[in-house]
C-alpha cells in the first residue's frame, strides 16, 4: 500500500491517539529489532516525487491500534531529529498507521534527510526505541 505525501503537507495535523502524560507507557521492542531504509539509499540523487522502501527486521508491521506483540508501524521525519522518546508522535511526522511499508514522498529540490522511527499502537516509540539511520537524498 503507498501513501502520497506532499512537502506542504509534512505539518498538516494527523488524528493521532493522544495520551495525556507527558512520558507514555513503552512497549518493549525484541531483541534484535531493527527499522531501515531499503530505498533511496543514502545519498542518492531521486526525483520531486519518490517511492521510500521501509525494512523491518526481528518485528512485524502492525497497523495503529493493534495490541499484538513485537509489533509496531512506521513514521518518516524528514529534515529532522528525532522526537521524545517517551511520548506519542506528533501530525509533524509522517505517520503510515495502516501498515504501509512504502511511500511515495515529494519534496522539494535540494538535500533532505529521511529516517524511520518504529512506533507501537498509541504512536510511543518501543523500549529501546527502533529507529534507522539518518539518510540523505539529494531532490533534483
Amino acid at each position: 500500500m503507498m501513501r502520497t505525501i506532499a512537502a506542504a503537507l509534512l505539518v498538516a495535523p494527523i488524528a493521532l491517539t493522544a495520551v495525556e502524560s507527558s512520558a507514555a507507557p513503552r512497549t518493549p521492542a525484541p531483541e534484535g529489532a531493527a527499522v531501515y531504509i531499503i530505498e533511496p539509499t543514502d545519498g542518492a540523487t531521486v526525483p520531486t516525487t519518490f517511492t521510500v522502501k521501509f525494512g523491518l527486521k526481528n518485528m512485524g508491521v502492525a497497523p495503529a491500534g493493534t495490541d499484538k506483540d513485537a509489533t509496531g508501524h512506521h513514521h518518516l521525519l524528514v529534515d529532522r531529529d528525532l522526537p521524545p522518546l517517551d511520548e506519542p508522535m506528533g501530525g509533524d511526522i509522517m505517520h503510515f498507521g495502516g501498515g504501509q511499508t512504502e511511500a511515495q514522498v515529494t519534496l522539494p529540490p535540494g538535500t533532505h534527510t529521511l529516517q524511520l522511527l518504529l512506533g507501537d499502537m498509541n504512536h510511543v516509540p518501543h523500549d529501546p526505541p527502533v529507529y534507522s539511520e539518518k539518510i540523505t537524498v539529494n531532490v533534483e
